[in-house]
């Protein structure tokens, strides 16, 4: 018979605690879950469980990459992006069919019938969207969802140290890759602030965008490799480049074409949600990308701005979402982790004023929770941590519950040790 760890008289019949490790008897249970005078109940808002992911694939022998279909996609996205409904649609299509491309191009095999096989050309992406809506975000994940390299760069930095920055783009994916030529050519570049190296933003504008033309389109790049001592040729034919950035005055030569309200891409907002997709070569074109550069990113998507709804979805719905995240932590202390829905509403609302969108909510809750997190591991006896929204705002201090049957009685530190058995007298 395992004792209760609490009163170490009666038989248990419930665990309790993080890990559910911890035997305690029906009594204990009963004067342990029994509210404080005043206290108010806390309810947790529910979390979605998204569809299964998608198993991890691997290349095949010549080099294909296994393909899931753009339905299947869009389901993984949907686990780990939440909203931007139109954005992941049109981004598993496009993803797909680039990588149905290569595949195709690297196939030896006839065509059925035997007709004329026919080059089929690379069609990157541009995307259009305010700070903080999950740009980087997603790249990444369809990156992993189909088991190929992934390499996030800034455009800026090729306007502080040059054009030869560009390289450091292929060889950032190269060593993400493990410096697998093979899988490198296979990979995808995302290409942050991209709207930066226009001619609004930078007089060399039109030569970082010539420049960037031959590695986006297709070159070969010969990467030094300084710890191997050695020079790699990488074809960047078969590299998916996304670009993206916020676009701030786009709105304004949008408007002035089309004669429609302003729409403020660069910070959101409900008209630039739906006249994103208005958004034409020209319009790119004066806003201050070269022809030729328009021309290598024929896909566009629109990215929106994110709500208080929509953050607080971030912070608790993805499977890698920041709560679940901080509650995996406190649950290796084997303590339960609480967030108040008034502490999460303000962080979403911090994260709005600091027009950082989903970037700034993880920053937010790191400097909140900071006390906490240095005095929970020394706590002797604690069941529960409850985050409310003064511990947000840095006025105040979590709701703390511990394991004991009274406020008058603390109990001994609850190791769990094998009960001693005791044997009735006859």
């Amino acid at each position: 018979m395992t004792v209760c760890a609490l009163c170490k008289v009666n038989a248990a019949t419930n665990k309790i605690g993080a890990a559910g490790n911890i035997p305690v008897c029906q009594g204990c249970l009963a004067r342990m879950t029994k509210p404080a005078e005043g206290a108010k109940t806390v309810e947790t808002p529910p979390v979605t469980v998204a569809s299964k992911p998608i198993p991890e694939v691997q290349p095949t022998e010549d080099g294909a990459v296994p393909l899931p279909a753009p339905e299947e996609l869009r389901k993984h996205l949907d686990d780990y992006v939440i909203g931007q409904d139109d954005a992941k649609r049109v981004l598993s299509v496009a993803v797909y069919n680039h990588y149905k491309r290569v595949n195709f191009n690297l196939s030896k095999a006839p065509l059925p019938g035997g007709g004329h096989k026919v080059e089929l050309s690379k069609s990157n992406i541009l995307m259009i969207g305010p700070t903080g809506t999950g740009k980087t975000h997603i790249t990444n994940t369809l990156a992993k969802a189909l088991g190929v390299p992934f390499a996030s760069v800034d455009a800026t930095s090729i306007i502080a140290n040059g054009v030869k920055e560009i390289e450091s783009f292929i060889f950032k994916l190269l060593q993400n890759a493990d410096f697998d030529v093979e899988r490198a050519e296979r990979g995808i570049v995302y290409i942050d602030e991209i709207d930066k190296i226009t001619a609004r933003h930078t007089k060399e504008g039109h030569g970082i965008q010539q420049a960037l033309l031959k590695t986006i389109e297709g070159s070969v790049a010969t990467i030094a490799i300084p710890h191997l001592r050695k020079r790699v040729d990488v074809n960047t034919l078969n590299i998916l480049f996304i670009v993206g950035g916020a676009h701030v005055g786009l709105d304004s030569i949008v408007h002035e074409r089309t004669g429609i309200g302003m729409m403020n891409f660069g910070h959101g907002g409900t008209e630039a949600d739906k006249l994103i997709k208005d958004v034409t070569p020209g319009d790119l074109a004066r806003y201050g990308y070269i022809p030729e550069f328009i021309g290598r990113i024929p896909v566009t998507v629109g990215l929106h701005g994110l709500g208080e709804d929509a953050l607080i979805d971030i912070l608790t719905e993805p499977k890698n979402a920041i709560v679940k995240q901080y509650k995996q932590m406190f649950a290796m202390e084997n303590v339960d982790l609480e967030f108040t829905r008034e502490a999460l509403l303000l962080v979403a609302a911090k994260a709005l004023a600091l027009k950082t969108g989903a970037r700034g909510l993880r920053t937010i809750i790191e400097d909140a929770m900071l006390e906490t997190m240095y005095s929970v591991p020394g706590m002797k006896n604690l069941l529960r941590v409850i985050v409310t929204a003064d511990v947000i705002n840095k006025v105040g201090t979590p709701r703390l519950e511990f394991i004991q049957a009274r406020e008058d009685e603390p109990l001994p530190e609850l190791a769990i040790k094998t009960p001693r058995t005791k044997t009735a007298t006859l």
